[in-house]
């Protein structure tokens, strides 16, 4: 059983869905602290060949507060402005019609939390590219808030019975191997291979949301890309 546990972002980029497809159970870390200025209700696609926010507005935000706990903040506009926005930037697109459909119909849906939407987003996309990896929230099952870190993630390990854990190349220094390995769990790490693809006319830019992907590359190209990744 092989398991990754990240917190839930908002239409993240490609790798993202590479860890989601290189796991059989992907949790979504929903109930740790929500912390500013990372990828949880924003991401970026292509304006003028450059990387442009597209934000989900959200209230009484506090670093003290969980994800799941944090409110969209409805008062505002933002479903038609997020929805223009990227209409207008993808619109000569080759397969704009069918993932602005998909995007329309996951930013109209009434969810009041982030997470929530977080959540659909990543259930919605890999649904669009033949995913099957199961999405578990951990608010919803585990029942082990009281640990921290490294120790709380092995737990979730041992619950699911998993003998191999993948994390995002970004987290190589936070865990041990050793840990992992006295519970008989083997930890790998998840490195992108590079990719590119052609964006209208200009120099490709990388790491934009899985948006920008399913704008310029069709089902069959999309699943390829997610195989182009190396285990560490």
């Amino acid at each position: 059983m092989k398991i990754a546990i990240v917190q839930p972002y908002f239409l993240p980029y490609l790798g993202y869905f590479q860890l989601i497809n290189a796991v059989d159970r992907f949790v979504i870390y929903d109930d740790v602290n929500y912390m500013k200025k990372k990828w949880i209700n924003r991401n970026s696609i292509l304006i003028a060949n450059r990387p442009n926010f597209f934000i989900v507005p959200l209230k009484k935000l506090s670093q003290n507060k969980l994800i799941k706990d944090i409110e969209i903040a409805f008062d505002l506009n933002w479903k038609s402005k997020i929805l223009k926005k990227v209409e207008l930037a993808y619109r000569k697109a080759p397969y704009f019609q069918r993932a602005f459909d998909l995007f329309e119909d996951i930013v109209k849906q009434n969810h009041t939390h982030i997470s929530e939407l977080a959540y659909s987003s990543l259930k919605k996309v890999s649904a669009y590219l033949n995913i099957s990896t199961q999405l578990i929230p951990s608010s919803t099952i585990y029942g082990n808030s009281n640990l921290k870190s490294q120790n709380r993630i092995i737990d979730i390990c041992i619950k699911e019975k998993a003998d191999r854990y993948i994390n995002p190349i970004g987290g190589i220094d936070l865990y041990s191997q050793e840990s992992f390995l006295s519970h008989q769990i083997r930890l790998n790490f998840l490195q992108s291979e590079p990719i590119a693809y052609p964006q209208f006319k200009s120099e490709f830019v990388p790491h934009l949301s899985i948006l920008d992907t399913i704008m310029f590359n069709d089902v069959a190209t999309v699943q390829k890309f997610l195989n182009n990744y190396k285990l560490i």
